[in-house]
C-alpha cells in the first residue's frame, strides 16, 4: 500500500477547484477538495442526493444554507450537510489554498 497526503499535488494555479476521490466503496466517497479564491457562483447552490460531512485541513472558507447567514469555517472546523440541505460556497481566500476533506454518504 502507498501512503500519501492531502498536500502533495497541489498544483500553483487553480483555474477550477479541484477534486480528488482518495476512497469510494458501499455509498461512500471521501474526497480531498482544493480551493483557491473560488465560491459558487450567485444563485447557485448544491442539493446533493447523499450526505456530505467536511472538514476544513487548511485555510478557511465561508459556507452558507439557503435562508441562513454565512458560517465561517476555519482550519479544523467540520460540519455535518445533510441531503437536500441547498448550501454554496461564498468565499475561500485567493492568497492561498483551502483543503477540504469531503466524506459524501447514505
Amino acid at each position: 500500500m502507498k501512503t500519501s497526503s492531502l498536500f502533495e499535488s497541489i498544483p500553483t494555479e487553480l483555474p477550477e477547484e479541484l477534486f480528488t476521490i482518495l476512497a469510494k466503496g458501499r455509498g461512500v466517497t471521501i474526497e480531498r477538495i482544493i480551493s483557491m479564491g473560488h465560491a459558487s457562483a450567485e444563485g447557485d447552490w448544491y442539493d446533493q442526493e447523499t450526505h456530505e460531512w467536511v472538514l476544513v485541513v487548511k485555510g478557511e472558507a465561508r459556507l452558507q444554507f439557503e435562508g441562513e447567514e454565512e458560517r465561517p469555517l476555519r482550519e479544523g472546523d467540520h460540519l455535518l450537510i445533510p441531503a437536500h440541505a441547498r448550501h454554496r460556497v461564498v468565499w475561500t481566500p485567493d492568497d492561498r489554498e483551502t483543503i477540504w476533506v469531503a466524506v459524501h454518504f447514505g
